[in-house]
């Protein structure tokens, strides 16, 4: 069975149903990810890489973690951190706004964790995702550590695959970010960029500028994500344009690129072309579109690969 494992953050969600009612559930990029894979792809084992509290949220968390038929071997429980949290607002286009509660999130203390027995685990495994959200979350002190660690995971034979989701608000400024990114870049195997991301942090706004900076960083896949317009990819020397079918009915596009990335690393560790692992990708990030929240049901997705 192919392994691969998502390092991150997941949080509680509280999203607004009427004027003063809430639904609580559980979001974040990597585990939106971790679940769209195994909805998809129930023979690729995923495992989610993060830190918990021991708070009765966090527990309800695990639960749903497994019931997902998500590994939670590597989801460490801090004894004194708890789960971040935020709440997710949604305008009239879909579009959405968030407000976190994240600067006591246990997530942030996961380098502690990765004992050299733990990466030995990972070193069995065969692809490792990150995203530029993963980074940000890191304690500022812990990033030294976790680069020399995944530089030793990148040397054993695991392919790092990272996206560059850029958040401004959890970084310091904009060098700190970038310093991050391009050190992930240098280690990644497989990069899946948005353009929105190295537009907003690097002014970089079409695909072929996307594709420039990649050249600098060595990369054997580059997934370029280009809104509801098309998805463009590199590999092997070959540039592949890829077009996407719009989605008329937009209700939220919350974890869109999420399920993209989880959809189409499920199919390429199920042996997919890139083609088809990219057609895959923007089907189930075209329904996940059509739902509220970052989590959709279960049946939405009835079928999918038939």
């Amino acid at each position: 069975m192919k392994q691969i494992y998502f390092l991150g953050e997941c949080m509680i969600e509280l999203r607004s149903i009427g004027e003063s009612t809430m639904h609580q559930s559980f979001a974040g990029d990597v585990y939106n990810s971790a679940v769209y894979l195994k909805r998809c792809f129930s023979d690729v084992n995923a495992s989610i890489v993060t830190a918990v509290g021991e708070d009765n949220l966090s527990a309800k968390m695990l639960d749903v973690f497994a019931g997902e038929n998500i590994d939670t071997r590597f989801a460490f429980k801090h004894p004194s951190k708890v789960a971040g949290m935020y709440l997710i607002e949604t305008d009239d286009t879909g579009e959405r706004s968030f407000t976190y509660w994240r600067s006591d999130s246990a997530a942030r203390k996961v380098v502690e964790f990765l004992s050299d027995e733990v990466m030995a685990n990972f070193a069995e495994g065969d692809m490792f995702f990150l995203s530029g959200i993963s980074l940000a979350v890191i304690e500022e002190s812990a990033r030294e550590t976790f680069w020399k660690k995944l530089e030793t995971l990148s040397n054993s034979g695991v392919k790092v695959v990272f996206d560059p989701n850029y958040r401004a608000r959890l970084w310091r400024d904009e060098s700190q970010a970038k310093a991050a990114f391009e050190r992930a870049f240098e280690l990644a195997d497989m990069a899946l960029p948005g353009i929105e991301d190295l537009a907003e942090l690097y002014g970089i706004d079409d695909a072929d500028g996307v594709l420039a900076f990649c050249e600098r960083f060595n990369l054997d896949e580059v997934v370029v994500k280009n809104g509801p317009e098309s998805v463009i990819t590199q590999s092997q020397g070959q540039v592949l344009t890829h077009d996407i079918t719009p989605v008329s009915n937009v209700v939220d596009t919350t974890s869109a690129g999420d399920a993209f990335n989880g959809v189409y690393l499920g199919a390429r560790l199920s042996g997919q072309s890139i083609s088809e692992s990219v057609e895959m990708a923007a089907v189930a990030a075209g329904t996940v579109i059509q739902y509220p929240g970052a989590i959709i049901p279960k049946q939405a997705f009835d079928g999918f690969l038939k």
